[in-house]
């Protein structure tokens, strides 16, 4: 049966996968890039940006997960745009003409709108839905394949707690935010339902991995 997984979700020390103030200018708020520097080093953060090198250790074989047997993608209306962006007719999301989803992509909004296609095979659909429905949309078109959760942190914390996610992985950075949003809060017992690993690479972050556990 197809998988609903998460990739590559940086969190800091103290929980926030994304820091306060976001806004056109900075993503994520104050936290700036902080967070996805171990994954920019990477060979896979370095093609995502068309370039060339980066490490090919711990750090890249993770990253490199991200995309094989993913069909669809899911995530929330703060990573797809800056607050505001329903009332610009005409924004597309923060990655240019060719996104790195190249899959039907659903972005949950209150706000719905018409399907945008995007070069590289990324179709922009806007639901206004609960997690489970949003999820039974992404499986449809995902013709088989597994959905990816991309995230922000709001959008990842509903799915855990829906009990809609199978494989999670976290990438703990050595770095206290203080303020943003907090991927932990209303998720006591997590341990319970998955089977956790840990490993610690030499770039100086850790990768947590959940796997639901069998029945």
């Amino acid at each position: 049966m197809p998988l609903t997984r998460i990739h590559n979700f940086s969190i800091s020390l103290d929980g926030f996968a994304t820091g306060e103030g976001l806004s056109l200018d900075e993503p994520f708020g104050h936290a700036g890039h902080r967070l996805h520097q171990w994954m920019f080093a990477t060979r896979f953060g370095a093609s995502l940006f068309g370039g060339e090198g980066g490490s090919s250790g711990v750090d890249d074989a993770f990253a490199q997960r991200f995309e094989p047997g993913i069909g669809a993608e899911i995530m929330g209306a703060g990573k797809f745009g800056p607050p505001g962006w329903q009332d610009d007719a005409d924004w597309k999301g923060w990655w240019g003409p060719n996104p790195p989803f190249h899959t039907p992509t659903f972005i949950l909004t209150h706000r719905p709108r018409p399907p945008i296609e995007m070069d590289g095979g990324t179709t922009f659909h806007f639901l206004d839905a609960t997690p489970a429905e949003a999820l039974d949309a992404a499986r449809a078109a995902a013709a088989g394949k597994d959905v990816r959760i991309g995230g922000g942190p709001t959008v990842v914390r509903d799915f855990i707690a829906a009990g809609l996610v199978d494989h999670i992985h976290l990438v703990q950075v050595p770095i206290v935010l203080g303020r943003g949003v907090r991927v932990w809060d209303g998720l006591e017992g997590l341990d319970e339902d998955y089977d956790i690993e840990a490993v610690s690479s030499p770039g100086g972050v850790t990768h947590l991995t959940f796997d639901r556990k069998a029945a």
